[in-house]
């Protein structure tokens, strides 16, 4: 399956060009907040655009790691007639600002990191730096999208006729590849998906998208899991992971962990996909979760649920410990959680 046979097997969301792209000197991205009731695109001429998109989640899940590259790029740009000590000074302002807005997720992190030392080396040979980064970011995303989908074999592979399949948040490309493949191949299958409060990623954006591609799909609330389990309703748990330790904790969306739990008890193998375990995350203790504005629990899409005066918490991210974890799935098979750093160490 080449490039394009893989852009045209995911829905709309995840297709690259809407997901993120670099268009006319500027950043352009599908505004999650308002899909699937609106197809709209956010563009950014700057920087603190861009950053302020992803803080504001107008990108999330895979979307911010793809903003911040393409805004260095922007950024490479709007300063190339500048001496190559204030290019490297804003190139670094910039890698800075862009990682403090997911300061749990550092997959977004690394690939800045290296897109600077890219940016560094293509200043110090005299290149253009914003084709040398441009370049590199396509090459870059070629080769997750393939990545994906082999994850996506290795998730069909789990998947029997029949199951349902339980997820949590916006699991994004690596699901979607592992369900249209379980759908090509003529499995009967269902997916049940909590609506993830706050931002109902899992109402707006799983739901939508699993529709999409013709696999059956059912909407519950965040505390239905459990139940749902118990009914034997389902037999398979999958979610993506925003950051995976070297020694196996799955960090992810707020309400994985407590499903894991349930998963477990019920005895509902959980699976995680990865592109990369952090190497410099080697444990828990070296996981900083980010903790938003609890504004954003007080109301649900713009509605206030509750008085203003009513204090609350929010912690965006939980960590499930790998003993729970009954494989983690990436482009070099389904491994252990146990034996990470043999492979990305």
């Amino acid at each position: 399956m080449d490039l394009k046979e893989i852009n045209a097997l995911l829905p709309f969301l995840l297709r690259r060009e809407n997901v993120a792209r670099f268009e006319d000197g500027a950043v352009i991205m599908c505004d999650r907040r308002k899909y699937p009731f609106e197809k709209t695109f956010v563009r950014c001429e700057d920087v603190e655009c861009a950053a302020r998109a992803i803080e504001d989640m107008v990108t999330q899940g895979g979307g911010p790691q793809y903003v911040a590259l393409y805004a260095m790029a922007m950024l490479a740009g709007q300063v190339s007639e500048n001496s190559a000590e204030d290019q490297q000074e804003a190139f670094e302002a910039a890698r800075q600002r862009l990682v403090s807005t997911r300061p749990t997720n550092t997959s977004m992190a690394r690939h800045l990191e290296n897109a600077l030392a890219v940016m560094q080396a293509a200043l110090e040979k005299g290149q253009n730096v914003q084709s040398i980064l441009l370049d590199w970011i396509e090459d870059l995303r070629d080769a997750s999208y393939e990545k994906h989908l082999k994850c996506g074999q290795y998730g069909n592979s789990l998947i029997n006729d029949g199951d349902g399949v339980l997820t949590m948040c916006f699991a994004e490309t690596s699901l979607l590849m592992t369900l249209a493949l379980a759908k090509q191949a003529g499995k009967d299958i269902h997916v049940f998906t909590p609506e993830t409060r706050p931002y109902l990623q899992g109402a707006r954006l799983t739901a939508p998208s699993i529709h999409e591609i013709g696999v059956p799909v059912r909407i519950i609330t965040d505390n239905m899991p459990t139940h749902v389990l118990s009914e034997g309703r389902i037999q398979i748990y999958m979610t993506a992971a925003d950051l995976v330790t070297l020694d196996g904790h799955v960090v992810n969306k707020i309400g994985t962990f407590q499903n894991v739990l349930a998963a477990h008890y019920h005895g509902v193998p959980y699976f995680v996909f990865t592109q990369a375990a952090d190497k410099y995350k080697p444990d828990r203790t070296s996981v900083e979760i980010e903790e938003r504005d609890p504004q954003e629990i007080r109301m649900c899409r713009g509605v206030p649920t509750t008085i203003q005066e009513i204090d609350a918490y929010y912690p965006a991210f939980d960590i499930t410990p790998p003993h729970f974890v009954a494989g983690v799935i990436s482009q070099h098979g389904i491994l252990s959680p146990y034996d990470l750093a043999h492979y990305f160490g």
